[in-house]
C-alpha cells in the first residue's frame, strides 16, 4: 500500500476534491452493522424462520445485486425483502457518525480554496437521513447521488455524466473512495488522482489497497492540506 503524502499529490494541480460519503467521510461501521446484523435479523423475524435458515439465501441475494444501482436503493430492498428498510435505518440512526477527523479535513480543504463535492452511491433517502444526523452535505459545496444519473459510480458512463453536470475538470480533481471497483472506474475515466481509504470502518482491520495510493483515513490528510 502506497501511503499518501505531498510527494504523491500536487495540491496546486487540484481544484476539486471528490469525496465518497460512507467509508470516506462517515464511518462505514453503521452500514456494516445495519446490513450484516439488523437486516438479517429483521428478515428472519419477518419470515418466521431461524436466522441460520435465511442467511444463505440472503447472502446470495446481496451478491446478485452488488455493484448495481439496486444495491444502493432503499426502495429496492424494501420491495425485495418485504421490510421497511428506511424505518429500520432510522431506528438505528444514532450510530451514524463521522470518521475521525473528517469535519476538520473538510474545513481545511475549504480554507485552502478547494471545491469539495460529495459523490455517493447512497440514494437520496439515505443521503438525507445521514445528513440529518451529521450535516455532512452542508460541509461540501455540493452533494450528488449516483441515483441522480441512474448509474452507480462503478459504471463507466456515470463519470462523464457527473463531470458534465458538476462542471468539474477531471484532470484537476482528486477522488477519495473506499471501494476498489469505484476507484478503478474513476481512474479509467481520467480523474486526475484517485486515493483509496484503507480504514473505512473504524472497528474493522485495514484493507489492502495495492492497486491505488492509499491513506488510512482523511484525518491523515489534514496537515498535508493545511500546508498548502
Amino acid at each position: 500500500m502506497h501511503q499518501l503524502s505531498n510527494r504523491h499529490v500536487d495540491w496546486d494541480a487540484v481544484d476539486t476534491l471528490l469525496l465518497d460519503m460512507d467509508g470516506t467521510l462517515l464511518d462505514l461501521n453503521f452500514d456494516t452493522f445495519f446490513w450484516l446484523e439488523v437486516i438479517p435479523n429483521a428478515y428472519a423475524d419477518a419470515q418466521g424462520r431461524p436466522l441460520p435458515e435465511v442467511l444463505g439465501g440472503l447472502r446470495a441475494t446481496f451478491e446478485r445485486h452488488r455493484g448495481t444501482l439496486d444495491w444502493y436503493a432503499i426502495d429496492f430492498w424494501t420491495r425485495e425483502l418485504g421490510l421497511d428498510v428506511m424505518a429500520l435505518q432510522r431506528s438505528h440512526a444514532q450510530r451514524i457518525t463521522y470518521l475521525d477527523g473528517a469535519p476538520e479535513f473538510l474545513a481545511a480543504a475549504r480554507k485552502a480554496g478547494k471545491r469539495c463535492i460529495l459523490v455517493t452511491n447512497a440514494d437520496r433517502k439515505t443521503l438525507q437521513l445521514k445528513h440529518e444526523r451529521t450535516g455532512v452535505a452542508d460541509q461540501c459545496h455540493a452533494a450528488v447521488s449516483s441515483h441522480d444519473f441512474g448509474l452507480p459510480k462503478e459504471h463507466p458512463d456515470f463519470w462523464p455524466a457527473f463531470i458534465a453536470h458538476c462542471e468539474v475538470t477531471p484532470q484537476r480533481a482528486i477522488f477519495f473512495d473506499d471501494t476498489r471497483t469505484v476507484l478503478d472506474a474513476a481512474h479509467r475515466y481520467g480523474i486526475g488522482q484517485v486515493v483509496a481509504i484503507a480504514r473505512p470502518d473504524s472497528k474493522a482491520p485495514r484493507r489492502e489497497t495495492d492497486a491505488h495510493t492509499a491513506v488510512d483515513g482523511v484525518r491523515n490528510l489534514i496537515e498535508l492540506i493545511e500546508a498548502i
